[in-house]
C-alpha cells in the first residue's frame, strides 16, 4: 500500500476549484499516456464511474474508479469527492477535498491510497515518489486550466 497527500492553495472560489478538480476528462489531458472518460451518465454524483486507460496503443489498462462520496462545497462549507479504485491492476482509493483557505482562497487536498496488484513492496518508494510527481503536475494542471 502506498499513500500520499498533495496540498494546493489556489486564488480561486471553493466552487471553482471543485469545478476545476472535477472535470474528469481533463485528468487525462494532466497525466501522460491517459486518457479519462466517464462510463456513467451525468450529472457526477455517488455511483458514478470514472475510468482511466493508461498505456501506449493497444498496450495498457483500465483504471475503473467508482464515486462513493460527492458533496459539493456548498457556501464556506467544504467539498469532498472520494473515489474507489475497482481496476484489476491498480486498487485503493483517492479522495479530492476543496476547503477555505486563507485570504478567500480555496484549499485543495488530494490523497491517494494505492495497491499495484503483483508489485513486491519494495517497489512502494518509487510508487509513492512517481505518484507525488505525477499527481502533483496534474493537480497544478487542473486548477490552472479554466
Amino acid at each position: 500500500m502506498v499513500d500520499f497527500q498533495l496540498e494546493r492553495t489556489v486564488p480561486l472560489s471553493l466552487d471553482e476549484a471543485w469545478r476545476r478538480v472535477t472535470r474528469w476528462p481533463r485528468h487525462g489531458d494532466a497525466v501522460p499516456l491517459t486518457r479519462v472518460s466517464v462510463a456513467t451518465p451525468p450529472p457526477t454524483r455517488e455511483g458514478t464511474v470514472v475510468v482511466a486507460r493508461s498505456g501506449l496503443g493497444p498496450i495498457g489498462f483500465d483504471d475503473p474508479m467508482e464515486i462513493t462520496v460527492w458533496r459539493p462545497p456548498q457556501g464556506d462549507a467544504p467539498g469532498l469527492c472520494r473515489l474507489e479504485k475497482r481496476g484489476r491492476v491498480v486498487t485503493g482509493w483517492a479522495e479530492l477535498e476543496v476547503r477555505p483557505g486563507p485570504g478567500g482562497r480555496a484549499r485543495v487536498l488530494w490523497r491517494e491510497d494505492v495497491r499495484v496488484r503483483g508489485l513486491p513492496a519494495v517497489f512502494d518508494p518509487l510508487v509513492r515518489a512517481s505518484g507525488r510527481a505525477m499527481f502533483g503536475r496534474a493537480v497544478n494542471a487542473l486548477l490552472r486550466q479554466p
